[in-house]
This record gives C-alpha cells, sequence and structure tokens, in this order.
C-alpha cells in the first residue's frame, strides 16, 4: 500500500521552511495566550526572538519533520514520536539553559500552572502533549494546507514566500541565541524586558 504524503507537492526546502514559518509562529501564539492565562491576563513577549515566533518551535517542528514524515500512514506513532523527541528537546534545552544562564531560562515549570509531571521545572506532562498533538497538526493539518495554498498561488511563488519568510526567522534566531552574545549587541529579550513585556516571575 503506498504510503500518503502529506506534504503533496512541496519540495523539501519548501516543507522545511514553511514548518519553520508555521511551528515558530505556533508556538508564539500558543504561549501567548497560555502565559495570559498563567499570569492573569497579563499580556507578555515570549521567546528570545524579536518577532512573533518563538526558536525552540521551530527547530522541534524541523526534527519531527524529518523523523515521522515516513510514518504519516501511522498517526498513533506520530504522537508518541513528536512528544518523546519535543519532550527530550525542551528537557535538554531547558538544562543547558539553567546552567548558562545561572538559573535564568526561558521558562520553570515549577512556577506555571498545569504543571502536572513537572521534571525539575524542564518539561512536564502538558507541554509533552501539546508538542505530540502539533506533531499530528503538522502532518494533517499544516502540510495540507500549505500544499492547497501552493496549488492555489504557484510553486516559484510560494515557495519564495517560505524561503523568505523563513530566512528571516533563521537570521532572527542566530542574531538573538547567537551572535547578540558573541558581538554584546542589544538582544530582543533585553529590548523587550525593557519596555516591560516581560512579567515578574509567578509567586
Amino acid at each position: 500500500m503506498k504510503k500518503k504524503n502529506y506534504s503533496g507537492k512541496l519540495s523539501t526546502v519548501t516543507a522545511v521552511m514553511g514548518v519553520i514559518v508555521c511551528g515558530g509562529i505556533f508556538g508564539w501564539i500558543y504561549e501567548t495566550l497560555f502565559y495570559m492565562y498563567n499570569y492573569d491576563g497579563l499580556i507578555i513577549k515570549r521567546g528570545s526572538c524579536f518577532g512573533p515566533w518563538i526558536d525552540i518551535y521551530c527547530l522541534g517542528g524541523v526534527l519531527i519533520y524529518f523523523v515521522c514524515r515516513k510514518m504519516t500512514d501511522k498517526p498513533w506513532l506520530i504522537f508518541i514520536v513528536s512528544g518523546v523527541l519535543c519532550g527530550a528537546l525542551e528537557y535538554v534545552a531547558g538544562f543547558i539553559l539553567d546552567r548558562v544562564t545561572g538559573g535564568h531560562w526561558g521558562w520553570n515549570y515549577n512556577k506555571e500552572k498545569l504543571n502536572f509531571g513537572n521534571i525539575n521545572g524542564y518539561i512536564c506532562l502538558r507541554s509533552v502533549l501539546v508538542f505530540a498533538f502539533s506533531g499530528l497538526m503538522l502532518f494533517y493539518v499544516i502540510l495540507p494546507f500549505l500544499s492547497w495554498v501552493q496549488s492555489k498561488i504557484g510553486e516559484k511563488i510560494f515557495s519564495r514566500i517560505m524561503l523568505v519568510l523563513g530566512i528571516i526567522i533563521i537570521i532572527d534566531i542566530l542574531y538573538n541565541d547567537i551572535g547578540g552574545y558573541i558581538f554584546g549587541l542589544p538582544t530582543a529579550s533585553q529590548i523587550y524586558h525593557d519596555l516591560g513585556w516581560f512579567s515578574p516571575e509567578p509567586k
């Protein structure tokens, strides 16, 4: 039986850029809404980038795409692999950032609501389930939608749009996560903090 290709006729580059764009923006929307709930309605800027996207969701989305793209006939397996893969990514990222920043990494489930299954503040069951469902959304909603949009506006135009947007996000990530610290330039986190967009940690 031939496996269904949920990327449609998207090239690998276009699909990856689409995943970076949609994954990063999805993560920003999800975290903005959740932290409005967590901070009792306070709107804060999530993530380390200038734009409305979050780097770890971009990376997680790309990992899910490459690891799970041949599993599209097994949604249950995509669900499990996506949760485990991104849960491990979040734990490792949290652990490293905790050590590098001296305890000031970008999230801490010890101080958040709905933190059941919390492990050292780095991951919790809620976040793992969100990643797992996101894997399903990626293959059965987002990629088919991107393929449909491409069929309407043309492959060349669509691929160029995704490439430009993806490059903008990648530059934003590289500047704020690496370049800003190496060259001592102002980062998005510093600027938004000075503007008051980052709230104090919950008690």
